[in-house]
């Protein structure tokens, strides 16, 4: 039985790259070998060595200066010391005393006692008042005080405002508004009563009621009786 040779096996198919491999193998080579570069080893002749080396250099010799001697000024004269005689007299001053016997009287001037003036408190609004103003027939703390006022104070407005007087002048319908103020004074009375309304006999028709007010038990702020101020608002439908 006769062995096959398998083709890619056989290396004479590869002779060609191997040659061509060697080839450029052998042109690197000779390539490098040309172009290293390469010296030639010199020796100079540096003569006979001298060791002894006589110092021509000149030498330059520095003499030390010295500086001149500073003569130290002569001390000066001392001041002539005249020796004067205690011939003059020295009046003695003499120091009176100012203690005064018990005996002596001694004068004071009269004492005038100024009276000093209280302080005056301005009028405070009825939102920070301390003591509200007391209307007649309210009893309790301050909360409840407070809230006795306001509510007497509408039910007065109330009962004594002409309300068929906004028909009568003609007004188009609707919600109106008429802002009062005024002061409880130190006194408990109802006082600078002012009023702003969309008419004239409005205006006069409520500062007439808020000032039938009865007088109250004036507003305290610190414990002294001070005027307050007091804002009313009021409303009413014309139909």
């Amino acid at each position: 039985m006769q062995i096959k040779k398998n083709p890619e096996a056989n290396l004479e198919n590869y002779s060609k790259i191997f040659m061509q491999l060697g080839l450029v193998l052998a042109l690197l080579v000779v390539y490098l070998a040309i172009e290293k570069k390469t010296y030639d080893r010199v020796i100079g002749d540096l003569g006979p060595v001298v060791l002894n080396i006589e110092d021509d250099e000149q030498t330059v010799e520095i003499e030390q200066v010295k500086p001149p001697e500073v003569k130290a000024p002569p001390p000066p004269a001392p001041d002539v010391i005249e020796v004067v005689k205690d011939e003059e007299e020295i009046e003695e001053t003499v120091i009176e005393s100012t203690e005064t016997d018990e005996d002596e009287a001694v004068e004071v001037e009269e004492i005038i006692e100024v009276e000093e003036e209280e302080d005056v408190l301005e009028d405070v609004p009825f939102a920070i008042i301390e003591d509200v103003p007391v209307y007649p027939g309210c009893k309790g703390n301050k909360a409840k005080l407070r809230a006795c006022l306001q509510e007497k104070i509408t039910r007065h407005v109330n009962r004594k405002f002409n309300s068929d007087l906004a028909s009568d002048l003609g007004l188009s319908p609707g919600v109106k508004r008429i802002f009062v103020v005024f002061k409880i004074d130190r006194n408990g009375n109802i006082t600078d009563v002012m009023a702003r309304a969309p008419h004239k006999r409005l205006q006069q028709e409520a500062i007439r009621v808020v000032k039938l007010l009865p007088k109250m038990i004036p507003g305290k702020q610190r414990g002294r009786p001070v005027g307050v101020k007091y804002s009313l608002p009021i409303a009413f439908k014309v139909e």
